[in-house]
């Protein structure tokens, strides 16, 4: 079914600025990098410029599948959501190039740009390792959002009560 379809049941297409709100509240998603095969899905934390730019850390210990990737890709998707309840959940989908940013750019990152939200591990092992950054821009963006109330016991009726 199509997002039109489902409207009757809550799903909503998100806007621009919804988009933006949602990416900006949140911290994680799931990066697709392609291969010859079925994606590369990784879990991420990221920052984000609030406009067109998401920014990862990449710890990186000798040979990196995912650095290795990353380097080599034209273009990626980035899945961010977020399932607060059965009946409220969102979920943007991003598409765009990555990019490993020189150290020169790196420098000049702003609070925003570094990802705010990471694993612990990650964050200890990367005092000691190397830790590459890359930025996504986003070239694409959708986003669909279902927010509806459930019914309660007297809208469902007393039907329910006695099934």
């Amino acid at each position: 079914m199509t997002v039109d379809e489902l409207r009757d049941y809550g799903i909503q297409q998100m806007d621009d600025e919804a988009i933006e709100n949602f990416l900006s509240i949140q911290h994680t998603g799931i990066l697709g990098l392609p291969t010859s095969g079925a994606p590369y899905l990784l879990p991420m934390s990221y920052g984000f410029d609030g406009g067109s730019h998401l920014y990862f850390a990449f710890l990186v210990e000798g040979q990196s599948r995912k650095a290795e990737l990353a380097d080599q890709a034209d273009v990626g998707s980035f899945l961010v959501y977020n399932a607060e309840t059965m009946f409220h959940w969102r979920s943007v989908l991003l598409q765009g190039p990555i990019r490993r940013l020189p150290e020169d750019e790196r420098s000049k990152m702003t609070e925003a740009q570094t990802p705010a939200w990471q694993p612990e591990l990650i964050a200890t092992a990367s005092e000691t390792g190397e830790t590459r950054v890359y930025e996504f821009q986003i070239e694409e963006s959708t986003g669909i959002s279902h927010a509806i109330r459930p019914p309660t016991f007297f809208e469902r009726g007393s039907r329910d009560a006695t099934d």
